[in-house]
Order: C-alpha cells, then sequence, then structure tokens
C-alpha cells in the first residue's frame, strides 16, 4: 500500500513539471516582442480603432443644459433623471454665433416663439389719489375793518349757505366813523362831490353793497352793526372766529367753497408718466362709494416731480352736484393709454427679453433650417407697453424671436463660448467644479431683471400700518392658493383683491426711511399685480407672481405683520429655471410655480413669526 502511494506522488510531480514546461514554452514561442507590440498598437490605431471611443456619451438635465456628466445620473440641482446629449447637425452654412438644438431639446426646454409684427402700443396704467375742492371755487373771507363778533348765523363747520346769505352780524367803530362821513358828505354832494364820492368809495371797500350804502343814505344815521356775506353759494369749510371775538383788520373769518365741482388729484410715478397726456379719458370709482363708477378727462400734469415721494399730481376735474364726491375721500383711476404719434410700433413680449445693466438682448431664430437655431441680439427699448415693450432699434418686422425658454438658450450659448447675456462677445464660461454645480450659482446671479433693489432691514411703524399690511398678505394667500390650482381666471380675481387691499394701506402712516421705503417696495407690487390681473396667461401670472413675491417678502421683512406665522419657500426650476420664491401659511410644500404637475418640488429657506 505504501509502495502504490509513492508511485502516485511521483508521478503527480511528473505531470506538474511538465505541464509547466509546457506553458512556458508556450509564452516563448507565441508572445510578441516590444517591437512588435509597438507596431501593432500604431496600425490599430490607423486601421482598426473604433472612433465611437473618442466621442463618449455626454450627459446633461433637460431642465439646466449648463449640468454636463461623463455618466447617467441625477441633476444635482433638480434632482430630475439626465438624459443623453446629442448635437443637431448642421451644415457648413451655420452662423459661427448661431445656437442650435435638436427637436426633442426644443421641446424639453418648452422654447416657444413668436413673429414680430407692429402693433398699437398701449397701457393701462392704474392710478391712486384723492377728491380735492377745485381751487378756483374758494372764497376767504377777512376782516375789511376791525370790530367784535356780535352774532354768528353760521356756527359750524360744512353748512351749506347761498351766495348773500348772513354769516356773522360785526360791531365796528370804525365803520359807524365811516358812516358819519358819509351822512356829512351828503351836504356837500353838490358843492364837493369828490368829498361825497370818496365817503362811498371807503364803505365800497369795506365789504358794503350798493344796498346797504343807500339804506344808510335814506335813514340818515350810521348803523351799528354790519352783517358779513357770503360772497358765492357753497360750504362752509372753515370757521375761525366766534361770538364775542374781536377782530383785527385782514383777519380771516370764514372759508366758503363751492363743492358742485370737484378735482380728483391722482400721483403718478415718473415711469407712468410718458403714457399720460392732457385730454387722456379716465375711468374711477370711489371705494367709499361703491356700485358707482365716474369718467373725466385729463386737464392738468403737475410740471415738477415731488422729490419725497417721486410722483406727479394729474387731476382730473367731475361734476358733484349731489355733493357725494367729499373732499380726502380715496379715488382709484384706469387710464387707458397709447403712444400719441404713432399706432404703428414693433411690439415684443416682456418674457423674450433678457436684461443685463442697460442691455436689453433677445434671441432671434433662423426659420430656414430644419433644427430649431437661435442667435444673440442685442436690441433698443422704447416705453412699456404693459406685457410688452416698444422696439426702438435692432428687429424688423417680420423676424421670428424666442418668448419662452430664453434663458436656457443664453445657458447653452454661454457654455459653448458663443455671444450670450453674460458674454456679447464671446468666449467661454468658466464652469467651476461639481459638473456645473458652480456653473448655475455664476448664470443664476444674472438671470434676474433689473428691478428695485430690496434691503430687509426691519423699520419701526404703527401697529395700524401693519394691520393694513396684514390685509395685503391674506389677500396675497388666496392669490397663491389660485397659483398652485393654476387657475388663472381665480388668480384673476383673487389678484384684483390684492389691489383693493394695497389701496388702502396708508402711507400716511409712514414717516422719513419708512416712507421712502415702502414707495419703492409699492411701485413693484402694484406693476406685477396690474400685470397678474389684467391677463388670463397662467404662464404671464407665474412671471409677474415671482417679481412680485420678492418685493412682499422684502415688505414684511421691512415693516412686519400684524400676527402669525409665514414660511418663504423656493423652487429653484421655477421662472424659467431662475428659480423663484412664494410665501406660505404652512410649511408643507405646495408649490404655485407648476401646481399638480410637480406640486412638492421646493423648500423651506426661512420661517419668519409675529407677535401681536
Amino acid at each position: 500500500m505504501k509502495k502504490a502511494i509513492k508511485i502516485i506522488k511521483g508521478n503527480y510531480r511528473l505531470v506538474l513539471g511538465a505541464l509547466i514546461t509546457g506553458l512556458f514554452l508556450g509564452w516563448l514561442i507565441f508572445h510578441p516582442s516590444k517591437a512588435e507590440r509597438t507596431a501593432e498598437q500604431q496600425i490599430e490605431g490607423h486601421e482598426g480603432h473604433d472612433h465611437s471611443s473618442e466621442d463618449p456619451t455626454t450627459w446633461t438635465c433637460s431642465m439646466h443644459p449648463q449640468i454636463k456628466q461623463d455618466k447617467p445620473g441625477q441633476c444635482p440641482i433638480c434632482a430630475m433623471d439626465l438624459i443623453p446629449l446629442t448635437t443637431a447637425s448642421s451644415g457648413d452654412d451655420i452662423d459661427p454665433d448661431e445656437i442650435v438644438l435638436t427637436e426633442s431639446a426644443a421641446q424639453l426646454a418648452n422654447i416657444q416663439t413668436m413673429v414680430v409684427a407692429k402693433g398699437e402700443a398701449q397701457k393701462t396704467v392704474y392710478l391712486q389719489g384723492k377728491v380735492h375742492a377745485d381751487e378756483r371755487n374758494i372764497a376767504e373771507l377777512t376782516a375789511r375793518f376791525g370790530g367784535r363778533i356780535e352774532k354768528l348765523f353760521v356756527n359750524f363747520t360744512g353748512k351749506n349757505v347761498k351766495k348773500g346769505e348772513k354769516l356773522a352780524r360785526l360791531y365796528s367803530p370804525d365803520l359807524i366813523t365811516a358812516q358819519r362821513e358819509l351822512l356829512e358828505a351828503i351836504g356837500f354832494k353838490e358843492s364837493r362831490p369828490s368829498f361825497y364820492t370818496a365817503a362811498r368809495a371807503k364803505l365800497k371797500l369795506w365789504d358794503l353793497s350798493e344796498d346797504q350804502i343807500i339804506g344808510i343814505e335814506e335813514k340818515g344815521e350810521p348803523q351799528l352793526y354790519f352783517d358779513i356775506l357770503s360772497p358765492i353759494s357753497g360750504t362752509v369749510m372753515m370757521r375761525h372766529v366766534a361770538l364775542g371775538d374781536y377782530v383785527k383788520e385782514g383777519s380771516a373769518l370764514f372759508q366758503v367753497t363751492d363743492l358742485t365741482r370737484v378735482w380728483v388729484m391722482f400721483d403718478a410715478y415718473e415711469s407712468d408718466l410718458p403714457w399720460i397726456k392732457d385730454g387722456d379719458h379716465v375711468e374711477l370709482t370711489i371705494p367709499s362709494l361703491p356700485g358707482t363708477s365716474y369718467e373725466g378727462k385729463v386737464t392738468y400734469i403737475d410740471p415738477f416731480i415731488n422729490s419725497t415721494t417721486r410722483v406727479a399730481r394729474v387731476r382730473i376735474e367731475l361734476s358733484n352736484k349731489e355733493l357725494k364726491l367729499k373732499p380726502e375721500m380715496f379715488a382709484n383711476g384706469i387710464l387707458h393709454s397709447r403712444i400719441a404719434e404713432s399706432s404703428d410700433h414693433l411690439l415684443i413680449p416682456k418674457s423674450s427679453i433678457l436684461w443685463t445693466g442697460k442691455r436689453a438682448v433677445v434671441y432671434v431664430s433662423n426659420p430656414e433650417r430644419e433644427s430649431p437655431s437661435f442667435k444673440f441680439r442685442e436690441i433698443t427699448l422704447g416705453p412699456e407697453a404693459g406685457n410688452f415693450y416698444v422696439v426702438s432699434e435692432g428687429l424688423m418686422e417680420g423676424e421670428v424671436i424666442a418668448v419662452n425658454g430664453v434663458f436656457k438658450i443664453d445657458a447653452a450659448a454661454q457654455l459653448e463660448g458663443k455671444p450670450s447675456m453674460m458674454n456679447p462677445d464671446g468666449g467661454k464660461v468658466s464652469l467651476g467644479h461639481d459638473h456645473g454645480a458652480m456653473a448655475t450659482s455664476e448664470v443664476e446671479d444674472h438671470s434676474q431683471h433689473e428691478t428695485v433693489e430690496m434691503e430687509t432691514e426691519t423699520i419701526e411703524v404703527s401697529m395700524e400700518f401693519k394691520k393694513q399690511l396684514q390685509e395685503v398678505y391674506d389677500s396675497y394667500s388666496k392669490m397663491k392658493d389660485a397659483f398652485v390650482s393654476s387657475d388663472a381666471e381665480e388668480v384673476k380675481k383673487s389678484a384684483e383683491q390684492v389691489i383693493f387691499s394695497l389701496q388702502r394701506v396708508d402711507m400716511g402712516l409712514l414717516t422719513g426711511e419708512a416712507h421712502m421705503t415702502w414707495m419703492k417696495y409699492l411701485e413693484v407690487l402694484e406693476s406685477e399685480i396690474t400685470t397678474i390681473s389684467t391677463t388670463s396667461n397662467i404662464t404671464v401670472q407665474r412671471i409677474a407672481f415671482a417679481e412680485f413675491n420678492d418685493a412682499l417678502y422684502a415688505s414684511v421683512k421691512a415693516f412686519g405683520l400684524h400676527h402669525g406665522m409665514i414660511y418663504y419657500q423656493y423652487c429653484p426650476m421655477a421662472n424659467g429655471d431662475v428659480g423663484a420664491y412664494w410665501l406660505s401659511n404652512i410649511e408643507e410644500i405646495n408649490n404655485p410655480y407648476f401646481g399638480d404637475e410637480m406640486l412638492r418640488c421646493g423648500e423651506t429657506r426661512e420661517t419668519i413669526e409675529f407677535e401681536q
């Protein structure tokens, strides 16, 4: 048995040795030399190389084209799955500055275009103001001579009087002396007529009527008391004297104002003044007289801008025979204006414009290309016309421009080093690291329109003002819920309530820095809420909603609310991928920029609590 085991072990060693020897000899025979391997690599480099490896697949985000990775994954901005990037075919005649997209990429970016056309530049100007007395119908009664108030026929302000009606009775020693001079002069009427004429003239200068002077002459003795008569029919607005007062010559007695015709003085911002001219038709309402509307025409525009409020006053004249309109009533006006000199202007929507400092940029499409193609162009804009701008220079009628997804086109131009908003002369943009995450923040910093700078420093204001701002926020919350439901008509209706709440905010409660800060925010709030309330296009409404939120947040942070807790929330994909904020009463995310499509997209950036 032991002998058999030894024989097997000996055979095993022999077989193993033979196998190792065979493998070594095969390597020597078949393994190429270093020179042979180099030659083979050179041949493969020219003949057998797979060119697809030189062009590996690049993955990008359909919503954020600036994101580029060499492998699939999720977008670091919005967490959407990345898609392979394909390059649109381009011919030799493609302009080197053109951005060419595939049809699928254009659809994913939701790029929309329109043909530039001429139209009538119109704008609806919303005005706020107050009712005022017509300054031309105000009579100020002063004492023509000194004396004592013996009787008051009008002893309270607000009483309506007729022309010639008695207001007060005055005892004046000086008047008695003047009457005696007249009576004495009557005796010299024939011999010294100038003496008689001078005595009568003195009494007339003291406001005695012809009938009163004749009565003195006929009676033959001076009157001890003199009645002060109203020079016009109207309302006693001021009473400066009381029974028994002694007055001096020139002292104020009464102010009587005819209110059968009144002025409505509106405040117009500087940006609205180019649209307002004499004779423009204005529709107006008085909040304290619901259900009643009035119409008038612009009769006067203040030639000066108020240095504090930065507004000019615009006057409307109204008939007020029933005296329903009372001075200091609030008034809301709507002026539908158009550029007077011509009705033939190139108009483009605000959504088509990218702003950078003083430059305005659009992307012009080339309709002759099979694939969507766009080219950067700077233009000069004229006045704002509602949701549109008048184009002064840079575009021609019939050209096609992008009106939606413009920022995505610009981002693609930046990545390819072609002329763009940030780089009008072209050139590659440094994208930083982390597969474009840093580039995203760089691009977004320049994506917003040039708006009012919003400070968020706390300013002390009265509790009454906070209550009024609370009403604005409460009406805003209903509008935000309508955005969540993507109901454009309900948004429009809710925006009208926001306008009403803004109009109820009394700027008179603010002074100094607080007043100036609120005026700055109010201009943005009114402009954007007007856009929201005058269109049924949910996309346009949401663009304006983003700007409105910035100003409302700044207002809330500066002045505070009366009570409650609010959440400042953010969606990075809203507003053309620029990102946008909104305010909410609940912490749960209900995205007003996408509604049911991306209801939970977003995060809470700040929680703000207010105490009564």
